[in-house]
């Protein structure tokens, strides 16, 4: 697929999740580059505010195989991956496929289940297969995992552990509508007379291969990746950060550049797209010191602080 078609699909894409995803722009833009860049997306926000409802408009535009997981504290790691299970008839182990054989996996407040049962994620998100009993199968692709997890101070959560969340492409927080596009979104419900809502399939999982495809011919120049590798290297330096950004970071900052690139429907990555997606690529990885950590200090402060002392290349567009 040419970047241009590529484009174009993803802002017919936009389009058509706005029409129920109301004043939320940026967020859906920045979440289809992370499954163009083949990436997993994690949401982190409070209840009611649409996380859930844009993973199913996104998975149903992209005409993919969708599942819902709800993890709670008695959730086990068979009920994702699966298991043998005996036939009573026929008297053999048959496999019960879990919820992870599929295009597009939600995992709705994954920071509910213990840590246990988080990490039986670990092996798809990252090589996207599934052992069981010693045997190694390969699921669906495109596979995408969204998740979303409910801040860290609500009852009844446990930390995600870091390991997990640097597998995580990106993480986004959508945040509180405007008062305008509240009054639009009551306005909807009122006209649908429904809370039921939906919209059209715009690719199927063979066009979403080849629109990952596509990225790839996107050029990112020797002076590019400098500035990558320095916005990186400085979160490692920062002197809130105890830890910073692991070279995995640097990767998604590179495949999301390239995504956005890909969207404005250019083949060269700019220092611009690096800009625009460093926050959601890096927060995310970064510990904070505990003195900045007790005053409230954000990880999202340190990426800001960081873009703005790291020099952008010269005689870059």
């Amino acid at each position: 697929m040419e970047i241009s078609e590529c484009s174009g699909t993803l802002k017919e894409m936009v389009e058509e999740i706005e029409t129920v995803i109301i004043g939320k722009r940026k967020v859906i833009e920045q979440a289809l580059f992370g499954v163009l860049a083949r990436g997993h997306v994690l949401f982190e926000d409070y209840p009611g505010l649409a996380k859930t409802m844009l993973v199913r408009m996104i998975s149903k535009t992209l005409g993919c195989s969708f599942k819902r997981i709800q993890f709670t504290p008695d959730l086990l790691p068979s009920d994702i991956t699966g298991t043998y299970m005996l036939d009573q008839k026929t008297r053999e182990f048959v496999l019960r496929r879990g919820a992870v054989f599929t295009n597009v996996l939600l995992c709705d407040e994954i920071n509910r289940a213990p840590p246990k049962t988080q990490s039986a994620l670990l092996e798809a998100m990252q090589e996207r297969t599934i052992t069981l009993d010693l045997e190694t199968m390969p699921l669906p692709d495109p596979f995408v995992v969204f998740a979303t997890q409910n801040p860290i101070e609500y009852e009844g959560t446990y930390p995600l552990p870091e390991a997990q969340v640097d597998r995580f492409i990106m993480r986004l927080r959508v945040g509180y509508p405007e008062k305008e596009d509240e009054v639009t979104i009551l306005k909807g419900r009122k006209e649908r007379k429904s809370d039921e809502f939906d919209v059209e399939t715009i690719v199927s999982p063979g066009q979403v291969l080849e629109m990952q495809a596509s990225i790839e011919s996107v050029h990112v120049s020797d002076a590019i990746m400098q500035y990558i590798t320095d916005v990186v290297r400085n979160t490692r330096t920062h002197q809130q950060a105890e830890i910073g950004s692991s070279p995995r970071g640097s990767l998604a900052l590179m495949k999301l550049s390239m995504a956005r690139a890909a969207y404005l429907n250019r083949d060269y990555v700019i220092p611009d797209d690096v800009k625009a997606v460093a926050v959601p690529a890096l927060a995310h990885r970064i510990i904070l010191k505990p003195e900045p950590w007790i005053k409230g200090v954000k990880t999202e402060s340190v990426v800001e602080n960081v873009l703005s002392k790291t020099p952008v290349p010269k005689g870059e567009r």
